[in-house]
């Protein structure tokens, strides 16, 4: 099956300055890719450049057979969703109505994300801000699933999150990448957790590949990744 996230050689940054150099990576329908490194890695400038939002410096970046660079609002319209580490949620409303505007742009249905999520129907009456962080995540994801993507871009999916909520979420969005067959890029930090949900992973530092691999070969080679993380390999590596 082809891919239908691509990077090939991409180098993007901001003002002209690098933060990301020369990252090729693939992501096929129902797979997750994790995107790990520590903060500064240029993580969430790879996520912003998926969507459009940045432009390339070199390289491309394609997404369901098109170049993403520059057209941000066709990209959404085409199913490249971004679940930004804000969660863009809005906090005055309630969890219900948050849904029923995401909706309204889209024309998803949302008992089908309840389905995903059942503790959201119970607190649909319940205000945003009232939420507790898992809760606030949910309804951040919700929100993406409504948009019915082929691509979904998580930005640190775990941020402020307790150990608990994070072990409840990403069991959840394996399963809705298999049951929709979304390409899945989720950047995070906690390296185990997410390494227990992906299906590859890339590990960035200051902005350069420090390894790339299948998920179960970095499980089984899980200090050289916590050196890569932490810039102590001397050199780009591959695993499998």
């Amino acid at each position: 099956m082809s891919a239908v996230l691509e990077f090939d050689g991409v180098t993007v940054g901001h003002g002209g300055v690098p933060a990301v150099r020369d990252l090729s990576a693939a992501v096929r329908p129902g797979e997750i890719l994790a995107l790990l490194g520590p903060n500064g890695a240029g993580k969430t400038t790879t996520l912003l450049a998926a969507v459009g939002a940045l432009p390339v410096m070199s390289g491309s970046i394609t997404a369901l057979g098109e170049s993403v660079d520059g057209r941000v609002e066709r990209n959404a319209r085409r199913g490249v969703t971004l679940v930004p580490d804000n969660r863009g949620l809005f906090h005055r409303l309630s969890v219900s109505d948050n849904l029923r505007l995401a909706k309204r742009k889209s024309g998803g249905s949302i008992d089908a994300v309840y389905e995903h999520f059942p503790k959201l129907k119970g607190l649909r009456g319940r205000r945003c801000g009232n939420l507790s962080g898992g809760e606030q995540q949910m309804l951040a994801l919700a929100k993406a699933l409504l948009t019915r993507p082929s691509v979904l871009l998580i930005d640190e999916l775990s941020l402020g999150l307790s150990p608990i909520a994070v072990q409840d979420l990403l069991p959840r969005l394996r399963a809705i990448a298999d049951d929709q067959q979304m390409a899945v890029v989720l950047v995070e930090q906690h390296i185990d957790l997410a390494l227990g949900i992906a299906d590859s992973a890339v590990v960035l530092h200051h902005g350069r590949v420090a390894l790339r691999g299948s998920a179960r070969e970095l499980r089984e080679h899980r200090d050289t990744v916590e050196a890569a993380y932490f810039g102590r390999l001397g050199r780009s590596d591959v695993a499998g």
